[in-house]
């Protein structure tokens, strides 16, 4: 699995599941999010082989987008992502079997859409990363934060 996650709204932004993931995979998934998001100044991830291949890092050099390899053997440099991929395991991966490639891309698409959207965050005063990223800033909602009853 590719799971890509923005550190400032914690949003999981894509979770790529294939039985092998390459370069190609990774520019493929980063090119929707790219179009989607626009690019980022920086990309955070380990140093495996489909992150450091030379067409991968060529590319986002063009786009001006900087890369930031963590240390080998050191997951706190990538806190984010190793919180997210603990939630993941431990709310999803340790309760399914998956029995099919289409039954496992299914589930897991439905668990990082309730990540994002129902799924309260304590870092984020227990609220879910998604509205965050979606309403503009000056959003006043039209329900009252009190209500008496």
């Amino acid at each position: 699995m590719l799971c890509v996650i923005d550190e400032f709204t914690r949003e999981c932004l894509a979770i790529k599941v294939e039985r092998r993931l390459n370069a190609r995979v990774v520019l493929e998934v980063l090119a929707d999010l790219f179009l989607t998001h626009g690019p980022p100044e920086h990309i955070r991830s380990d140093n495996g082989p489909e992150f450091i291949e030379r067409a991968l890092r060529g590319w986002l050099g063009r786009l001006g987008v900087k890369t930031l390899f963590i240390e080998p053997g050191s997951p706190w440099e990538n806190g984010y992502c190793e919180s997210f991929n603990s939630k993941l395991r431990d709310e999803l991966l340790a309760r399914e079997i998956f029995y099919t490639m289409k039954e496992a891309k299914t589930l897991i698409e439905w668990w990082r859409r309730h990540y994002n959207t129902f799924r309260p965050h304590s870092s984020l005063g227990y609220q879910s990363p998604a509205p965050k990223a979606i309403l503009p800033k000056y959003y006043l909602s039209p329900y009252p934060e009190y209500v008496a009853v």
